[in-house]
């Protein structure tokens, strides 16, 4: 009893954490304008409604985050034109509750499965079933379908043109935020070479380093040449290649610590990316170390070779630069495996969805999009913790809300003081989102409500809706709880033995191809790709449930760890041209060993280490795959 008293109270604590986030101020002045902007010009044009339909447009700007500019364009474009479907199916399916309940969950599992198979940063399908339910509670007038869904694209329009701005003035800040950090957690690695801390160090400089390189793979475009963005992917391959070649001198025993000139370089490379004039900062000299063996004084020829890149003109002209995307295709393919965590969760979000719809359309609550939508924020949590968490925030931050909005609604607001309300909120919304889900609840509430009265022609008092969302919010919560506790609770852990025991098994396949006969590999490491992705979601979905077994994901944390960083090498290796033939017993031990260590890792049990051939150049490998078979066969 002590213990889950103890356990409420730590969730609860967590739950009301106010995190220490910097406040992004001008993306949240940037969302009030693109969520009040389209009221304002609806008065303007004497159609406040149309205003108000214009302005569910401005949730596009809600998925707005620092990615590569191509990215962005893109990514907002499909959702633009996914609010306007949205406000389309809403206005058709109005009268039509047991069907809109079924769409709007439909919606929901489309929503979160793209971003979950796509890897995107955002609030998922959330706000897609959000103003698909806003639709539905408006006055019915299906035939004003099209009227509504092209006014919520121009709003999107005009989101996606303010998000775009930034191009004008930094049209590769993302990228350049990221190769930065590439570098400065090389230094820290470096730094912490032969410490306690080397592993926690050199676990983040390969996940920075991956995620680099995907970050401007998804900038790149194919016609348009850049020269900003080609230092930037060559300084990506130079942090590669340092990395790469400090980590195989060390496991080698030729090198034990790094020089701190070599950090402060590492150091200087980042700060060159921050300077206006980027070409007058690189000319400066990288700091000599005073004494230097052969392998350090290599590292400090390829520091070089990479500041140097950033001087060479017109790169773009004289340097091939060998951008891989994976396709669209295989990427929705991978993510639809039966073992998937992304397409389970979309299958359990849609059904909830549906459900909570069903429930409140049924009973014939008053203002019953709620429900479903308080439901869909619960379970818009990564795991069950997390909802929970939701949960006490969504519940919370709606009754303060409420209370806000009642201060606020007694001056009777209308017209251009609406526009300049909500455009207030949203600011003050976005602004603390980043603190606290709750925080931020305590404003869009408020908002909500404004919009709703605003909405009714004044026909429904504030105190029969505020009553209204307060009842609906703490069903829609009880039931998304509920959903998140029966549905596939433990359905992660139980998934991780077998998707641990897959991903070694399309490790050895990449393994095979890489160092047998040379043969085309790309179908190998698509499969290898697909599975950790499968795998690290799945992980950590199973970390968070409740009730959890810490004492497997005390076994597999480590395991999960060193397969994540075995599949960054084995991607370094397929692009390198000296990788060796290895004899057939050689490859044959080493796929012996695979094989054991796939079944030693679903069964739990692995009782001999296996001693692997040498691989010329690729040391690290080897190093990983002994780390690995230790982790399999720690209990």
């Amino acid at each position: 009893m002590g213990e889950t008293k103890l356990a409420t109270f730590t969730i609860f604590k967590q739950a009301l954490t106010v995190n220490n986030n910097p406040f992004p101020w001008l993306k949240a002045f940037l969302a009030g304008i693109a969520s009040g902007l389209p009221i304002a010009i609806g008065l303007l044009f004497g159609n406040f409604q149309y205003g108000l339909i214009a302005g569910l447009g401005g949730f596009a700007f809600l998925y707005v985050f620092p990615i590569p500019y191509a990215q962005l364009a893109k990514k907002l474009a499909w959702c633009v034109l996914a609010i306007a479907v949205c406000v389309f199916l809403g206005t058709v399916l109005a009268p039509y509750p047991l069907t809109a309940a079924i769409v709007m969950g439909v919606i929901g599992a489309i929503g979160l499965f793209i971003f979950g198979a796509f890897r995107l940063v955002g609030p998922s399908a959330i706000f897609f079933v959000l103003i698909f339910a806003m639709v539905t509670g408006m006055p019915l007038a299906p035939e004003e379908a099209f009227t509504r869904s092209v006014l919520a694209f121009l709003g999107g329009i005009l989101s996606w043109v303010i998000a775009m701005s930034g191009w004008l003035f930094n049209p590769h800040g993302p990228e350049k935020s990221i190769v930065r950090r590439s570098y400065l957690e090389l230094a820290n690695y470096f730094e912490r070479m032969g410490t306690l801390h080397e592993n926690g160090a050199q676990h983040r400089v390969m996940s920075t380093l991956k995620e680099a390189s995907m970050t401007i793979n998804s900038a790149y475009i194919p016609w348009k040449k850049s020269d900003i963005y080609n230092y930037l992917f060559l300084l990506n391959d130079f942090a590669h290649k340092i990395y790469l070649f400090a980590l195989e001198q060390q496991l080698k025993g030729n090198i034990n610590s790094i020089p701190v000139e070599l950090g402060q370089s590492l150091r200087k490379l980042a700060e060159i990316l921050d300077a206006k004039n980027i070409y007058d900062v690189a000319s400066m000299k990288l700091p000599h170390p005073n004494e230097m063996n052969e392998k350090i004084a290599q590292l400090y020829i390829e520091m070089n070779a990479a500041k140097n890149s950033i001087l060479e003109p017109s790169i773009s002209s004289g340097k091939r630069i060998d951008v891989q995307k994976t396709s669209a295709k295989r990427i929705l393919l991978g993510a639809l495996d039966k073992n998937s965590i992304i397409f389970i969760n979309s299958l359990r979000f849609g059904s909830i969805t549906i459900f909570a719809a069903i429930f409140a359309f049924e009973l014939d609550f008053n203002r019953s999009f709620w429900v479903p939508l308080s439901c869909v924020a619960v379970m818009s949590g990564a795991t069950a913790t997390a909802s929970l968490h939701r949960a006490i925030q969504r519940s919370l931050g709606t009754i303060f809300g409420i209370l806000i909005a009642s201060v606020i609604l007694v001056f009777q607001p209308s017209g251009y003081l609406v526009a300049l309300l909500i455009f207030l909120l949203t600011f003050i919304t976005e602004l603390f989102i980043v603190k606290n889900y709750g925080l931020a609840a305590l404003f869009f509430t408020p908002a909500a409500l404004i919009m709703a009265i605003a909405g009714s022609h004044g026909k429904a008092p504030f105190s029969f809706i505020a009553s209204t969302r307060v009842v609906d919010v703490l069903i829609g919560v009880l039931i998304g709880l509920l959903g998140v506790w029966f549905v596939g609770r433990k359905s992660a852990s139980s998934k991780t033995p077998h998707l641990v025991s897959k991903t070694i098994r399309s490790y050895a396949q990449a393994f095979y191809v890489l160092f047998s006969n040379g043969e085309p590999y790309q179908n190998e490491f698509n499969k290898m790709e697909t599975n950790i992705r499968n795998l690290k979601a799945v992980f950590d979905t199973a970390i968070g449930e409740l009730p959890k077994d810490a004492k497997t994901m005390e076994y597999y944390w480590p395991i999960v760890h060193i397969l994540e960083e075995l599949g960054f090498l084995l991607e370094k290796c397929a692009k390198s041209n000296t990788r060796p033939q290895l004899e057939k017993h050689a490859i044959a031990q080493y796929l012996l060993v695979f094989e054991s260590m796939a079944i030693g890792a679903d069964r739990r049990k692995y009782e001999e280490e296996y001693d692997l051939p040498r691989i010329e150049g690729f040391q690290s490998i080897v190093d990983k795959m002994q780390q690995l078979q230790r982790s399999i066969r720690c209990q």
